[in-house]
């Protein structure tokens, strides 16, 4: 019999893509303070790929250290811009300001994942999207977040690319799991490779 299968996060994209491929799992956030891991890294957290790649195993670690027998995934995404790191805006007037930093630029979306099971970690991977957005001003910022709503603050990038935040972007390039923040084609692969699902 398979070991279960549980995903180290609290985010329902998550849950739902994993849940929509026929992976049976249970969501447990894990308990970590990211920007304490992060402020640990020194100047390596400055690495996007690198940083989320941290995060990813640090979540699953906590969680395994919980749930010994399972196969836990973490998962985290970074966005990073010239060396710089983007975080979840605290309130609609950070998220006004990052979306004007971020136009018309092109940033990195670092999205990573990680298998850990009895405080092992068994895998780990990265996916990258490069994402262009278009030039717009600030009153366009201002329409777009009052349509959108204070739910743009649960995304680093402050756009949901399945909604309205499409409308932000010149070039996407990366594939769409990745960009909602799970690379999960790799991640099915591997669940395949380890025979904890079917394939």
């Amino acid at each position: 019999m398979a070991a279960p299968i549980i995903l180290a996060s609290a985010s329902p994209h998550r849950s739902a893509m994993l849940t929509a491929a026929g992976v049976a799992i249970e969501a447990i956030a894990a308990e970590i303070d990211e920007r304490a891991v992060e402020q640990s890294m020194g100047e390596e957290a400055r690495d996007g790929e690198l940083l989320a790649s941290v995060l990813a195993e640090a979540k699953a670690t906590e969680v395994s250290s919980r749930y010994m027998d399972a196969v836990v995934i973490g998962c985290d995404q970074t966005l990073s811009m010239n060396e710089e790191i983007f975080h979840k805006p605290a309130n609609m007037h950070e998220a006004r300001k990052n979306l004007l930093r971020l136009s018309g630029q092109t940033h990195r979306l670092n999205s990573a994942v990680a298998l850990v099971q009895g405080g092992e970690t068994l895998w780990r991977h990265v996916a990258v999207a490069n994402m262009t957005m278009r030039a717009f001003d600030p009153g366009y910022v201002g329409r777009y977040l009052a349509a959108t709503g204070d739910r743009v603050l649960a995304s680093v990038g402050v756009y949901q690319i399945e909604g309205l935040g499409i409308n932000l972007f010149d070039k996407v390039e990366g594939d769409y799991f990745t960009i909602v923040g799970l690379p999960l084609l790799p991640l099915l692969a591997e669940l395949r490779k380890r025979k904890l699902i079917d394939g």
